[in-house]
């Protein structure tokens, strides 16, 4: 205090600023005590920003410098069930150097019968066009693929291997063609641009491709055009080749992609990963917010002293509102720019310590514009936050200021402070939701943290009520307790609120999780097929069948024709111009598989409109999914057009259909009228559903056998096919956890800080207590039994509250069914009780060993 007042002394001589500076610096030299959670929970809440913004930046940075590689060229055109045509391949070889590659699924053959589904590609002696194919032992890739002593060449993955128990020099039959694995596959430079792999990697020429004989009308096969242009052109010419292949061949139906887009997918993927964990990171700092206001609360109930001095030297409700938010400010920089510097740092640590197993190009760099904005969301949620408290002082006489040990009055700030509070408040949420890759996301997030923050406060407020309204028991000990709940600076809003947002993000996490490992991990479906078969040729669709019927009679087999289309347009709109949300943007990334038929698909029912007559025959009719066609914007009666082996097909919406995905029978998006695509050639997907679950040994025989006999056909096991997704799925469900400990680590944080800001109310409570005659039993049973009401009734809340946030997200976000798991909730509730009251006694046995003399001294 003395060093404070020759500041009030020369205030003559110093300006405004420079004397509330002075003041506030002064005062911090006291040292830090009570700020260490305010300045851990911003810095942790800035370094999930920044490590994050600049962490997807990186990996962007990484895609775009290494993009002709991942793409495999400077363009990419990509057809499917069709190789260009001479005209489309003339137009190509005139502007630079091409390489072809066809990819398909196919069924790969031991000698000794064993069989393995392969992802296989096809290419030529261009290929690569930029990079370089890695191979043990180290070979020449035309020479490794060609074709000598009556075998083809090939480039098997490790996993292909180990799969089938062979080596290279092992033999494979592929379809009709005899192919002998010569070396093992290390590395390809276009993985990336791929889709999820169900099978390992078989790398074949495109000689070998065509004497497999499995390129037959409707195969499911992507050929892939990828263009070298001359002199390394610029992005510029890059887009002119873009612009006039697609004015000079409209209805070529092909994908055009570039190296600034060579993995859509992956970036957009990226985006939302980025956006997601962005708002994990905010969820850090709103938790942290409490700790700010409640470090700011009980910092300025330890100054009273000062403040009544300062307003009885004549300092204005404005200075010292100044001085206090001036030193506020200074701790938020702090805080700040020690999680500005860890996340600046963490690309370029990842990027050392894991680069050998993410399979993402990195690019480490400090990026600016991500370190700036949680510069400013740190700022700003510690203005926020801190307001309201700073704000009350201004209008507190000095009488009441030491009249609040005992009795704090409640009062609300000026005005002017409310709608400051209001103004940041609304800044941060427009902010973040301006920035989101999804606003939907971010909107709905904003308002279900308002939601949370104003449940919470309302659920505080509710105990107290209750606990000063309760009937008086006879038992001394929950008399005290009840006190406790209620009385005039109790701890109950600033447990409730940092448990309740710590537990319901907690809860959230914990059943998304469960909900994604049941759905993938765990159990299919009871309906679900064991198999499905692709690319049965229509020549031979009936003597599948009876082949398959005869050899499995207790399954049933459904078969459907399938081609292949791409939405080139809907309601008039180009696909490039529709912005539908992320729930149905995916329909338009390529192609889609469809169908054509007079019935309904087994799995699905008509919710709007009428499915055409058995005996139909008129123009193109079109069965769009019903969410689909809401988020495309779609009604009965739009038309839609779709590229079909290069020809664009014209059809208007007849109904749209409500699909049971879950079951993974064969369905599409969308299904046409039966004469829609005249004569065109395809194949056919059939899937087998055992009654009860197959049995693995009779399903190993079936597959030999459907490969010996029909060797054209591929077989997916849809266990194998799930395993595929779900190592992805849960893998990131890791990482989103990992991530969102940072939140968890801020709510801990809030609520031992908050307990510990009320160790000076348990002294004087103890030692008065003691004084009195009780022991320290009895003490730590009150203390523990008000721990855990609080935790109890808060945990009500946040079980409650992050079971709808999971289930919103697991439902409406990932389209899938949701499931409530009460043991995982349960105990994550119990655990957030567990925490709440060995924090509280933590703090109590400290209070409960102070020596009664030298408090009751200074009572």
């Amino acid at each position: 205090m003395t060093a404070v007042l020759p500041g009030i002394a020369r205030a003559p001589h110093l300006g405004t600023l420079g004397l509330t500076l002075r003041l506030a610096v002064r005062e911090l030299r006291a040292g830090l005590r009570g700020f260490h959670v305010f300045m851990a929970c911003l810095a942790l809440g800035v370094t999930a920003i920044a490590g994050v913004g600049s962490f997807a930046r990186s990996l962007e940075a990484g895609l775009a410098g290494e993009g002709r590689t991942i793409l495999g060229g400077d363009l990419a055109f990509t057809l499917v069930q069709r190789e260009a045509s001479a005209v489309e391949r003339a137009f190509l070889d005139r502007r630079g150097k091409v390489s072809a590659a066809a990819t398909m699924r196919a069924m790969a053959r031991t000698g000794d019968g064993r069989t393995s589904l392969v992802e296989m590609k096809a290419v030529d002696d261009a290929y690569p066009l930029y990079g370089a194919v890695a191979t043990e032992p180290d070979g020449d890739l035309p020479g490794l693929l060609a074709s000598r002593d009556g075998a083809y060449g090939a480039v098997a993955g490790r996993d292909l291997l180990a799969r089938l128990d062979v080596a290279p020099g092992s033999k494979l039959r592929l379809g009709e063609a005899n192919v002998e694995i010569r070396a093992v596959l290390v590395s390809e430079p276009d993985k990336l641009a791929g889709g999820i792999p169900f099978g390992p990697r078989l790398l074949i020429g495109t000689d070998a491709l065509r004497a497999t004989g499995l390129l037959q009308p409707g195969s499911v096969v992507r050929w892939q055009y990828r263009l070298r242009l001359m002199d390394n052109a610029g992005d510029r010419a890059i887009k002119a080749v873009e612009d006039e292949a697609r004015a000079a061949l409209p209805d070529a139906g092909w994908e055009i992609r570039t190296r600034a887009n060579a993995s859509p997918q992956l970036r957009r993927n990226i985006e939302r990963f980025a956006e997601y964990l962005t708002l994990v990171g905010l969820t850090a700092l709103l938790i942290g917010g409490v700790g700010v206001a409640n470090a700011v609360k009980h910092y300025l109930d330890r100054k009273r002293d000062v403040i009544a001095t300062l307003k009885s030297l004549g300092a204005t409700g404005g200075r010292v509102f100044s001085v206090y938010l001036a030193q506020v400010l200074v701790l938020a920089l702090a805080g700040t720019a020690i999680g500005l510097i860890v996340g600046a740092a963490l690309p370029f640590a990842i990027a050392a310590a894991f680069a050998s197993a993410i399979p993402i190009p990195i690019a480490p760099a400090i990026h600016p514009g991500e370190l700036a904005l949680a510069v400013v969301y740190g700022l700003a949620t510690a203005t926020a936050f801190a307001l309201w408290p700073l704000g009350r002082v201004h209008d507190v006489p000095v009488s009441a200021l030491f009249l609040d040990e005992v009795a704090p009055a409640p009062r609300w700030p000026r005005g002017r402070y409310i709608v400051a509070v209001a103004m940041t408040g609304a800044a941060l949420a427009a902010l973040a939701v301006a920035l989101a890759y999804d606003r939907r996301i971010a909107l709905m997030f904003v308002a279900a943290a308002a939601a949370v923050f104003a449940a919470l406060r309302l659920i505080a407020a509710l105990l107290m009520a209750l606990a000063r309204h309760a009937p008086r028991p006879r038992s001394t000990l929950l008399r005290l307790v009840i006190a406790n709940i209620h009385r005039p600076g109790a701890l109950t809003p600033t447990v409730v609120l940092s448990l309740g947002l710590g537990l319901a993000l907690l809860v959230t996490l914990t059943l998304i999780d469960g909900n994604l490992r049941r759905q993938f991990a765990q159990a299919l479906p009871d309906r679900a097929p064991s198999f499905y078969f692709v690319d049965i040729q229509d020549a031979a669709a009936a003597r599948f069948d009876a082949f398959v019927r005869a050899r499995a009679p207790d399954a049933t087999l459904e078969r459907v024709p399938m081609l292949r289309g791409r939405i080139v347009s809907a309601r008039g709109v180009t696909a490039e111009d529709l912005r539908p949300p992320d729930s149905a943007s995916w329909v338009l990334h390529g192609d889609r598989g469809i169908s054509y038929g007079p019935d309904i698909p087994a799995g699905s029912r008509v919710v709007a409109g009428q499915w055409w007559p058995p005996d139909y025959r008129g123009p193109p009719l079109v069965s769009f999914e019903a969410r689909i066609a809401e988020g495309l914007g779609l009604k009965i009666g739009d038309p839609v057009v779709i590229n079909v082996l290069g020809r664009n097909v014209t059809a208007t919406i007849a109904n749209l259909r409500a699909v049971d995905w879950e079951t993974l029978g064969i369905n599409f998006v969308m299904v046409l009228s039966p004469d829609a695509l005249g004569g065109a050639p395809h194949a056919h997907i059939a899937t087998l559903t055992y009654p009860g679950g197959g049995d693995p040994a009779a399903e190993i025989d079936l597959v030999k056998a459907v490969a010996d006999a029909f060797p054209g056909v591929t077989i997916v096991r849809v266990k194998e096919a799930l395993d595929a997704v779900s190592a992805i799925v849960l893998d990131l469900s890791l990482a989103i956890r990992a991530a969102s400990a940072v939140a968890l680590v801020a709510a801990v944080l809030v609520l031992g800080g908050a307990l510990a800001t009320g160790h000076r109310h348990r002294v004087y409570d103890a030692v008065v207590l003691k004084t009195l005659g009780a022991t320290r039993l009895r003490l730590t049973g009150s203390y523990a039994l008000e721990y855990l009401l609080l935790g109890a009734a808060t945990a009500l809340f946040g079980v409650a509250a992050g079971s709808f946030a999971a289930a919103f997200v697991v439902a409406d976000v990932m389209s899938l069914r949701f499931v409530w798991l009460p043991g995982p909730a349960l105990a994550s509730a119990l655990a957030a009780l567990v925490l709440t009251v060995a924090l509280g006694l933590a703090g109590t046995f400290s209070a409960l060993g102070q020596k009664p003399a030298r408090i009751l001294r200074h009572l």
